[in-house]
């Protein structure tokens, strides 16, 4: 046990193990479904041969690998986004669902869908990731405004009551919007249980672009985020400024969140799951905690999915009830033990 424990907060050995456990979900994800694959036919028409029919290459090619590829981009930013959230807020319950950043985002995408398309509005469009944005950042603009003047210190607790007051806002002017334009109802209503159904490599990709440029930056700030988890006191004597770093990790986390939503729609509860389950097992440095959760909220996003079109199938479950089935237990269990403890959370401010 002392080996294993020492391994896990190895961070090459720990990220080297994660990534062959990705592989194989990526594996096991691209063969089953309502029409399973055999790897071995898979593997042989990818070298040349004419192991699948023209029917199996459409849905492993055109169908499956855009589908994973979607949910390891979505699964990891929101898991990376809900890790930098937690650290710069010193709250161990902050994520871009419960801060109310995924519902302003959402506000954002509605507002853009039911003006008529404008923007280049399609799914992970860049005028969908720009309008996601901008509701991310205003969400979490009125989260923190709102829980600072609840009084001059915000617990963990007052700042997710106010993210989930902000997100029911957003969710109010959001269902006004849906029955003043009743007919994009369905399109949005199904974009709000979130979805990785994408079968165009483009969308993928002008999701994966911002995603990528959020999680360097996130990464490399590694060392600056074990300093500020001290104290802001001790950052400034190290000569960071905090509440600098705060502002641009939040605004980099949210277009990572932007990004996400925009092509994934709403999908809660990754960014708090993931980076507090590991934080268990590797311990809290930033330096092997935000590599590892980068890999593992693609692997919770990819086998949520997996289990969402294979369950019921040939009927789909959207990945948003999945991950919602799953995360709203392990929240219950994150609150009850950060109130146990007494501990409150950090400041905000």
């Amino acid at each position: 046990m002392a080996v294993a424990g020492r391994a896990a907060r190895h961070p090459v050995i720990a990220t080297s193990i994660s990534v062959v456990i990705l592989l194989i979900v990526i594996g096991v994800s691209g063969f089953v479904g309502v029409i399973d694959l055999s790897p071995g036919a898979v593997i042989a028409d990818i070298f040349g041969g004419d192991g699948l029919s023209d029917r199996e290459r459409a849905i492993f090619f055109d169908i499956r690998l855009p589908r994973i590829a979607t949910g390891m981009v979505v699964g990891a930013t929101l898991a990376l986004s809900g890790a930098a959230y937690q650290a710069v807020f010193r709250n161990p319950l902050a994520d871009p669902y419960l801060l109310g950043v995924s519902s302003g985002a959402g506000l954002g995408v509605t507002l853009v869908v039911v003006s008529g398309g404008v923007l280049g509005a399609t799914p992970g469009g860049a005028g969908i990731i720009v309008a996601a944005f901008v509701g991310g950042v205003a969400a979490v603009a009125a989260t923190v405004l709102v829980s600072r003047g609840v009084g001059q210190s915000s617990s963990a607790t007052v700042v997710v009551l106010a993210g989930v007051a902000v997100a029911a806002f957003a969710s109010a002017i959001q269902t006004y919007l849906q029955q003043r334009n009743i007919d994009t109802v369905a399109r949005v209503y199904i974009w709000m249980l979130g979805n990785l159904n994408v079968t165009r490599w483009e969308t993928v990709l002008t999701a994966a672009v911002p995603a990528a440029l959020s999680a360097m930056v996130i990464l490399s700030c590694a060392r600056v985020l074990d300093v500020m988890a001290v104290g802001d006191v001790e950052a400034r004597s190290l000569g960071i400024d905090p509440g600098l770093v705060r502002v641009g990790l939040v605004a980099v986390a949210t277009l990572g969140t932007a990004s996400a939503v925009a092509v994934s729609g709403l999908i809660g509860f990754v960014g708090i799951i993931v980076p507090h389950a590991l934080r268990l097992i590797v311990g809290p440095g930033h330096r092997i905690l935000l590599p590892m959760t980068l890999v593992w909220g693609a692997i919770f996003l990819v086998l949520a999915d997996t289990l969402g079109r294979t369950l019921m199938a040939p009927q789909e479950l959207p990945v948003g009830v999945v991950t919602a089935a799953v995360g709203a237990p392990f929240f219950l269990f994150i609150l009850r033990r950060s109130t146990g403890t007494g501990s409150g959370g950090g400041s905000v401010a």
